[in-house]
């Protein structure tokens, strides 16, 4: 589409718990932002309704480039995957302002 420039949109669900270091993470890990939203759902993991603190589920979203999607990835697969339910992914996103998604 005219006008438009390729990025990388990371998805990360996770506990709620981890939103702070998470933010500071892929922050410090060049993404200029991110969008955060409390979520429920149900998986391997069972059923998480959100009904008390330690139930609560967040997901995490970034545009960035590519780049910068692979080294957060690889910081959740190092310090976060082995030790909290956690599930990420990536995909395509074109954006009209590449300089705020770098």
């Amino acid at each position: 589409m005219a006008g438009l420039h390729d990025r990388k949109l990371l998805v990360v669900i996770t506990e709620a718990a981890l939103e702070q270091s998470l933010a500071e993470e892929v922050l410090r890990l060049g993404a200029q932002g991110y969008t955060v939203a409390d979520v429920r759902g149900s998986g391997l993991h069972g059923r998480r309704a959100g009904g008390f603190e330690g139930d609560r589920n967040i997901e995490m979203k970034v545009i960035c480039s590519p780049e910068v999607a692979q080294r957060i990835l690889d910081r959740l697969r190092e310090a976060y995957l082995e030790h909290y339910s956690l599930s990420a992914f990536i995909t395509d996103a074109q954006v009209m302002r590449p300089d705020k998604f770098k």
